[in-house]
């Protein structure tokens, strides 16, 4: 046979017939990724262990110490002080970040100049400040700028351990909120800023209804997260002297000092609790804002369960 034969020849022999079967798909194997789950199920099962077995932490006393009255109304206060701070932080961080929007110079200036301050000072020299206040101003009074003063008030009849509480924390979560208010508004596109000019909008009314709508998805999931950071840091005003969650099982140890390490975790858990609260609400308001941003959305935990749910029973059904 000529060369030029045998080289047509050679290139039109079969490909070399597959060993795999037809239809099946082989994964791909990622030994690391079970070797590292082999892992933390271990540690995680050793620290479960440890928490059951070791008589150290004295679950009976935990059990016991949790619903108890002083428990109980030191979660009270630690919801009131943190509704009334949220409320007062948010409410103070628009008014921050409007002035810090604004075309005024002085209001930019003292805008930037709080933000500044109060993100500096750390939240226990600032309750400890106004928890001595009135060291500094027996009285306030109000009246004519540089002239006759009309009221007076007396600082310590009206600085009580919650005013004091509140107002520290309100100081403290306005800095942080303005911020927050401040990025949401910058995120929305200038288009939108212009386009609701060009139809002779009045500013107020391109703020309100077309601004603000869009700055709410970034501003709400982001002040969601500080309002998480708001209820651990009330654990703070046990040092002006209110009895929170916290100061109430701090103080129950000091009584009952074979009790501490429960009363920590009383305290630990309600905080965990609280937190998770926030924390699935943040989830449902992030995903609801996220229905302009999204074509589908995610599915929820419990569309979850049940899409798995759904196919273990399909895949029962297919192996009878």
């Amino acid at each position: 046979m000529p060369p030029i034969a045998r080289a047509v020849e050679s290139k039109t022999e079969p490909p070399a017939v597959s060993t795999v079967p037809a239809g099946r798909v082989i994964p791909l194997r990622h030994p690391g990724r079970w070797i590292a789950t082999a892992v933390v199920l271990v540690v995680g099962a050793q620290v479960v262990h440890g928490l059951v077995t070791n008589p150290f932490y004295q679950w009976d006393r935990f059990a016991h110490w949790f619903f108890r009255p002083v428990i109980l109304e030191g979660l009270l206060v630690t919801l009131h002080v943190t509704a009334w701070a949220a409320v007062l932080g948010l409410l103070g961080g628009i008014v921050l970040a409007l002035a810090r929007l604004s075309r005024s110079p002085v209001l930019q200036a003292v805008s930037w100049g709080y933000v500044w301050l109060f993100r500096s000072v750390p939240l226990i020299v600032l309750l400890l400040f106004l928890y001595n206040f009135s060291a500094l101003y027996e009285t306030l009074g109000l009246g004519v700028p540089f002239g006759p003063v009309l009221v007076t008030f007396g600082v310590t009849a009206l600085a009580t351990e919650t005013v004091i509480a509140v107002l520290g924390l309100t100081l403290n979560e306005a800095a942080y909120a303005a911020e927050i208010v401040r990025a949401g508004i910058l995120s929305v596109d200038q288009g939108q800023h212009e386009a609701a000019a060009a139809l002779g909008f009045p500013r107020w009314y391109q703020f309100r209804r077309i601004v603000l709508p869009q700055a709410l998805r970034s501003i709400v999931p982001n002040y969601v997260n500080l309002l998480i950071s708001l209820i651990k840091s009330t654990s703070l005003v046990f040092y002006v002297s209110l009895l929170d969650l916290f100061g109430s099982a701090q103080s129950l140890g000091s009584t009952y000092p074979g009790d501490i390490v429960p009363l920590l975790l009383v305290a630990t858990v309600w905080y965990v609790i609280l937190t998770s609260v926030v924390s699935v609400v943040q989830y449902y308001v992030e995903r609801r804002f996220a229905r302009g941003a999204l074509r589908t959305l995610p599915p929820t935990p419990l569309q979850r369960v049940r899409g798995a749910v759904g196919d273990l029973r399909g895949r029962l059904g297919a192996t009878r």
